[in-house]
């Protein structure tokens, strides 16, 4: 798989910045659910659904820092693929008036656990929805497009 900034450069389009995401996945069982589920999280600033992601982190592999990213903003403890599985880019919205462009590469966790207790716990909401339904509440038309595939 190429990675996503080349394709931006052909195009002329470098985006600014490298995020990583998680797309916290809960498998169908007998006891939980009949689908795939996927795991939206709140945003901090305006509480509209995303999926948990960051920033690259130092010693960490793209993929590791996106599982670690599902552990800080909504207690997914699991096990993260290390291919990522599409991308989308989108603009953050900084307080400074700065925004930024990102590219956002996306990694496939199976959920083991859902922690009550972890870093941004009472700060964020968590939802278990289908991809479908998961596409509609999101605002990046790429990561609905990414979301639909995963049904």
């Amino acid at each position: 798989m190429e990675m996503p900034h080349f394709l931006g450069t052909l195009m002329g389009k470098k985006p600014d910045a490298l995020q990583v995401a998680a797309l916290c996945l809960r498998r169908p069982d007998a006891e939980t659910t009949k689908d795939v589920e996927v795991l939206l999280v709140s945003s901090l600033d305006t509480g509209r659904w995303i999926v948990p992601k960051g920033w690259p982190m130092r010693g960490k592999t793209l993929a590791e820092a996106a599982l670690r990213e599902a552990w800080e903003e909504a207690g997914v403890k699991g096990t993260v693929k290390h291919e990522p599985v599409g991308n989308y880019v989108y603009t953050k919205v900084r307080k400074t008036g700065l925004d930024q462009r990102c590219q956002v590469l996306c990694f496939i966790v199976d959920v083991e656990e859902l922690e009550d207790k972890y870093p941004e716990a009472g700060r964020r909401k968590r939802k278990w929805v289908t991809p479908k339904a998961a596409a509609k509440r999101v605002q990046e038309k790429d990561l609905k497009l990414l979301l639909r595939t995963l049904s």
